[in-house]
Order: structure tokens, then sequence, then C-alpha cells
């Protein structure tokens, strides 16, 4: 995977996402979305007439079309920017952050039909040249009961629908982290269990038992502890973020033993407050450094991982290799993806050019 390319991880990780989007009934900035919400409005008017036995068109149906079709298009484009962006962890906070929108949602609904309404009934007022001042009146003594009775009917239809919409999404969005949660793992063991990787770790171990065998048993405790990490975890959603950097260290060690002191690992991380990170993160971004940075005595690679923001940042200087290998970025695209499906935040990527940066959201 060459990381250390340009790439734009929220080009990737959105993609899906927005194609979705796009498909979608709801699209209040579509005009085919207008069209189909007039549709609707013109098709409840019709509904009514023909099940009161009255004319068609009539000021009080072209009233009633215009009330519909302006507080449908409110409440879509209100439920849209209310519940399209849902916070990404899980459980009671996440259950009180969407109930707390969905009252301003509801009131915020409710207030602008009333001045919607208002309006409407004003307009109606001048066009019939009756004064004003008779308005409030007739609203409270005529219109108030039947406004209430509609409003909270058509507040309740399309919280109805907004919940069905988000339950529909989060099903796919369940589905969709499986089916990303089996890719990496399958990704991960490739990654860990290639003939380069063993390959190199086979040789050094070769060369250590003959001249340092303390050092070669050392090597192969961390060897077996790195393949025991993943198969234990690959499969989990989350792992603390002690484990993850315990496991970091031990997979460095074996490259620090063969490149004694061309790279360096830098953790400035005094505490790590109960985080938990997706496992075997950390370590997709390290390969990546090593794999497509040169490392030198005279100029090592530097490697550091701190923690911003609640966010784990993992660094380094850039000194990249004549001839890149051969990668489709594939690793971290699908670590972007995950991010995103676990966590409802975004990869954060940076190149100036002499550091690479990469920013991990922490789950709390």
């Amino acid at each position: 995977m060459n990381s250390n390319l340009a790439f734009r991880p929220a080009d990737e990780t959105n993609k899906v996402m927005k194609n979705q989007y796009e498909r979608s009934f709801f699209r209040p900035d579509t005009l085919g979305y207008h069209i189909k919400m007039i549709a609707v409005s013109a098709s409840l008017i019709i509904v009514s007439s023909l099940l009161q036995g009255s004319p068609l068109l009539t000021e009080g149906h072209i009233v009633g079309f215009i009330l519909i079709l302006f507080q449908v298009e409110l409440y879509t484009w209100l439920g849209v920017h209310f519940f399209r962006s849902l916070p990404g962890e899980s459980g009671k906070g996440a259950m009180r952050k969407i109930l707390r929108r969905f009252v301003w949602f509801y009131l915020t609904c409710f207030v602008a039909a009333a001045i919607i309404f208002t309006l409407v009934m004003g307009g109606l007022f001048l066009w019939h040249g009756d004064p004003l001042r008779e308005l409030f009146p007739h609203l409270i003594h005529q219109e108030l009961s039947g406004w209430l009775v509609g409003t909270n009917f058509g507040l309740l239809g399309g919280t109805l629908i907004f919940l069905y919409i988000q339950w529909n999404d989060a099903m796919k969005r369940e589905q969709r982290l499986r089916e990303e949660n089996l890719i990496f793992q399958n990704q991960t063991l490739k990654n860990q269990v290639n003939p380069h990787f063993l390959f190199n770790s086979l040789n050094t171990l070769s060369s250590l038992v003959n001249t340092n065998p303390e050092l070669a048993e050392q090597f192969t405790g961390k060897l077996a502890q790195i393949y025991r990490y993943i198969l234990e975890n690959n499969a989990k959603d989350s792992v603390m973020l002690n484990d993850e950097l315990n496991f970091v260290q031990d997979y460095f060690y074996l490259h620090k033993i063969r490149d004694e002191d061309k790279i360096n690992l830098t953790i400035d991380i005094p505490d790590t407050n109960g985080y938990q990170i997706l496992p075997v993160s950390l370590q997709l971004l390290i390969e990546n450094a090593l794999k497509h940075n040169m490392a030198t005595r005279e100029n090592p690679l530097e490697i550091k991982l701190q923690i911003e923001d609640n966010s784990i940042v993992v660094s380094n200087n850039l000194q990249p290799m004549a001839t890149l290998p051969q990668s489709v970025g594939t690793g971290l695209k699908n670590l972007a993806e995950r991010i995103r499906l676990s966590t409802g935040k975004e990869l954060i990527v940076e190149n100036n050019r002499e550091t690479f940066i990469v920013k991990i959201p922490l789950l709390l």
C-alpha cells in the first residue's frame, strides 16, 4: 500500500454513502425531488377532495395544497439536516444524542409550521380584503384545533418515515461494517503471513542463532506474540489502545533488530486514558512507513505516535524510495472505511512533503 503517495481518503470512504444518498428519495438539492413533493401534495388534495365529494379546485383545496407542499418541503429539509449525520458511537450516549435531536427537530418543525400557517392565512386575508386585526382571533377560535390535529398528524407521519429511514440505514451500515471487517481480516493475515515478511524474519533469526542465541530467543518470542495478537484480536471491533501499542512495539522490535540504527519509533503517550482503537490499525501505518521510505544511519526513518484531540497521530519523515513497491492502496482505503463505519469519523491523512501524518479517531 503506497500510503505516502497523494491520497484523499475522504473521497474513497464517502463514495459508498454518497452513492446511497444520490439514489435516495430524499434529495432536497435536486429538481426531481421537488417535482415529487408537488406530486405528493397534489395527490393528498385529490384524495381529500374525492373523500369529501367536493369540487377539486376550491380555494380551500388550493390553500391546503400550498400548506402541505411548504410543510413537506420544510419537514424533509429539517429531517435531512437533523438526522443525516448521526453520532458514530453506540450505546446510551448515542441514544441520548438521537433523542435530543428528535426533540429539537419536532419543536423546530412545529414552530416553523405555525409561522407558515400564519403567513398563508395572512395572505388569504389580504386577498379577500379582510382586516389583519381579525387574523389572530380567527386563527385561535376557528383554525387552531384543526391546525393542531393536522400538524401533529403530519409530524407523526414524517417522524415514522425518518425513523424507518434511520433504521434501514443502520442495518445497511452494520452489514457494510461486517463486510469491511471480513475484508480487513483477510487483508491483515495476508499482509502479515506473507513470504517476504517471513523470509526477512526467518533470515534474521537464522543469523542470530549463531551470533547471539539469547537475542534469537527474544526475537522468536516477539514473533510468536505478534501472530498470537493478530489471531486473537483480528476479528474484534476494537481493542484497548495500550494493548495495540504493546503489539506495535513488538512488531517494530523485529524490524529494529534487522535495521539497527536506521529506524526509530517514539511513542509519546504518557497515558492511554482507557482509549480503544481498531485492532492492527497502527501496525498497518507503521508498515507503510517502513515499506515506502528509505532509512540509513545518516538519515534514519523517524516514526512518532502521539495523541491529539481524541485521535492518535502517526507521523514519519518523508524519505521516499527511488523505486516504490507496487501498491494499490487497498489497506489504507479499507482502514479509512472501517473507521468511518465504526466511529462515524474520518481518517485524516496529511502530506506536507516533509512529514506524512495519519490521524486515527479513538474510541472512548
